[in-house]
């Protein structure tokens, strides 16, 4: 697996999710639980993972829907 973003913005990440569903590919979203733990300060990132073999489709799959990557 390789990090593709890493946010704390919610409505962002929950729409960088609906793209990769829409395209087919695959992800794990981490730390969800330890960000919402710690209180949502912006300590703890939740990360998008992807297939190393998906990165390059999940990166342009963001880019049609005028995503940009900010890790």
């Amino acid at each position: 697996m390789e990090e593709l973003l890493r946010s704390n913005d919610l409505v962002y990440l929950s729409f960088v999710m609906h793209v990769l569903d829409e395209a087919g590919i695959d992800y794990l979203l981490l730390d969800n639980h330890m960000s919402a733990v710690e209180g949502s300060i912006g300590a703890i990132a939740r990360r998008i993972m992807v297939a190393q073999a998906d990165i390059l489709a999940a990166r342009t799959a963001l880019g049609n829907a005028s995503l940009t990557i900010t890790s």
